[in-house]
């Protein structure tokens, strides 16, 4: 493997990780289409998506939003073949970074309750009780950065 983590720079890449997300979100999980993509999601948004190739091929992505002085991580996500790599990780340790440089000292997501241990193991805890996106379990998780 032959990892890339960048920030997306143009609608090319931000294609990709549309086609990443429709791949793992919709496809895999059963997301209405109409749910998962929003206004964050062109290429004039002033917020960051991150994306992970392996050579050419797309592979993982996700995006940071600031909400109310925190740090939001939010759509991400993995394609199947990558998972036991520790993209996943390396894609949320991105987003801490990139925070951090922003001066924020606080993270949160919205997780799915199947990838809870995935982030405990990153330092999350995990901050309200279970309820639903799209029918799927979630929690809130939060993090000092």
């Amino acid at each position: 493997m032959e990892l890339l983590i960048k920030q997306v720079e143009n609608e090319y890449e931000l294609d990709h990780c549309l086609f990443i997300r429709k791949a793992v979100f919709v496809n895999e999980q059963g997301v209405p289409l109409d749910e998962e993509y929003d206004e964050w999601d062109n290429a004039n948004t002033i917020i960051p998506h991150i994306i992970v190739y392996d050579g050419e091929t797309p592979v993982a992505t996700s995006r940071l939003r600031v909400v109310e002085g925190v740090a939001k991580l939010e759509r991400i996500c993995v394609m199947k073949d990558y998972r036991k790599y520790g993209v996943g990780k390396m894609l949320v340790e991105h987003m801490e970074q990139l925070a951090r440089e922003q001066g924020l000292t606080q993270a949160k997501l919205n997780g799915q309750t199947q990838a809870a241990s995935f982030y405990e193991r990153l330092g999350y805890v995990q901050s309200s009780e279970i309820f639903l996106e799209s029918n799927i379990p979630h929690v809130l998780f939060t993090k000092s950065l």
